[in-house]
């Protein structure tokens, strides 16, 4: 059994679809709390009234503080992430559950398979369009076609649903609130899992979710992501995602002779953006962003 936890802001039409779904498709009574970011919209009311664990604050606090609050409430060694504006197909916690038991280690990270009406491109995700919003989701078209793309597990990471277990997540310290509101948390936690000696990340092709889109991050100001990783890891995010994520299929593992430990190196484009960030007080706005937009350096998803 997992421990599922949901951060909500006033999105209470998406989280009553979302634990309906987790309700109707799960093998077995999973542990689902969530914690309310006002909940003024009558989302503390419905918790209740389904005697949903749930945790509270008065105003947002972002997913980090969130989501770490959550997982100090799981009861179950595995804790799956996920957001209000997914749901749930027939079969997701099976799928985890076998990828769990295919590995020796609980020193893992699991990703769903998220269907999108829009995706971009992204090899994780599968693009069906079941609605954009709950009122006009197609339920029945969902059931029967969100198995109809056959694919295989992939290596490597993607964003919520995701899957860990607890102890890795308090070992690395979750979240990491220098984040918050969120932007760029995700791939922060993948590097302090890497570092920590983490080389399983799954996509995992059987627990597959429907994803309406981002409806809370629209409202929010953003945190600087980008600047923050690069400051902190000396690399870039997606230097993180093209040396770190894929070298996962090397037969070393990574552990190159340049890289004998689990330590990140920093590199040259890591050192260029850190000089041109901390000059950021010293120069106009408008000369920050051109060198964001220089090639190789620029906005990304998941970046700045």
């Amino acid at each position: 059994m997992f421990s599922i936890v949901i951060p909500s802001w006033n999105n209470l039409a998406y989280l009553k679809l979302c634990i309906e779904s987790l309700r109707k498709h799960s093998s077995c009574e999973h542990e689902i709390i969530v914690h309310l970011n006002d909940g003024s919209d009558g989302s503390l009311d419905w918790v209740k009234s389904q005697g949903i664990k749930y945790t509270q604050s008065d105003k947002n606090v972002g997913v980090c503080l969130a989501v770490n609050h959550l997982v100090a409430q799981a009861s179950y060694d595995w804790v799956l992430y996920m957001n209000d504006d997914m749901v749930a197909a027939p079969g997701w916690d099976v799928g985890f559950a076998e990828a769990i038991s295919s590995l020796d280690t609980d020193l893992a990270m699991y990703f769903g398979t998220l269907i999108q009406p829009e995706i971009g491109k992204s090899e994780t995700m599968i693009k069906r369009n079941f609605g954009l919003e709950p009122q006009e989701f197609d339920e029945k078209k969902f059931l029967a076609e969100c198995m109809s793309d056959k694919r295989s597990d992939l290596e490597g990471a993607a964003s919520q649903p995701t899957l860990a277990h607890r102890k890795w997540w308090n070992m690395v310290g979750g979240y990491s609130l220098e984040f918050s509101p969120g932007m760029s948390s995700d791939d922060d936690l993948l590097m302090k899992f890497w570092v920590a000696g983490c080389r399983n990340y799954r996509v995992v092709e059987k627990s597959r979710f429907y994803h309406f889109g981002c409806k809370s991050t629209g409202r929010i100001k953003h945190n600087l992501g980008g600047r923050i990783f690069v400051m902190k890891w000396g690399i870039t995010q997606i230097e993180f995602h093209r040396i770190y994520m894929p070298s996962l299929r090397r037969p070393d593992k990574g552990n190159t002779v340049s890289n004998p430990h689990n330590f990140v190196r920093g590199s040259l484009l890591g050192k260029m953006r850190r000089v041109g960030y901390g000059l950021r007080y010293s120069y106009p706005l408008e000369d920050i962003e051109a060198w964001d937009a220089m090639p190789g350096t620029g906005k990304w998803s998941g970046g700045n």
